[in-house]
């Protein structure tokens, strides 16, 4: 499995509005055709908010 980058997570969170509940996140990501690894990912995030895409990223990618 590649691994995942921040271009990919973007694209997957194509028309996110901020902030946003993690599990609108991860059905949005569904909608947009992510990957499966990506919708995991936001689905056992830590986190239940996000306040900006660069949350989102930290969470995906670690800080």
């Amino acid at each position: 499995m590649a691994a995942t980058d921040p271009t990919q997570v973007q694209k997957a969170l194509k028309g996110a509005h901020y902030p946003s509940d993690k599990r609108e996140l991860e059905q949005l990501a569904k909608k947009n055709g992510a990957d499966q690894q990506i919708v995991k990912k936001l689905h056992d995030a830590k986190r239940d908010r996000f306040d900006s895409p660069a949350q989102v990223q930290e969470e995906v990618f670690g800080s």
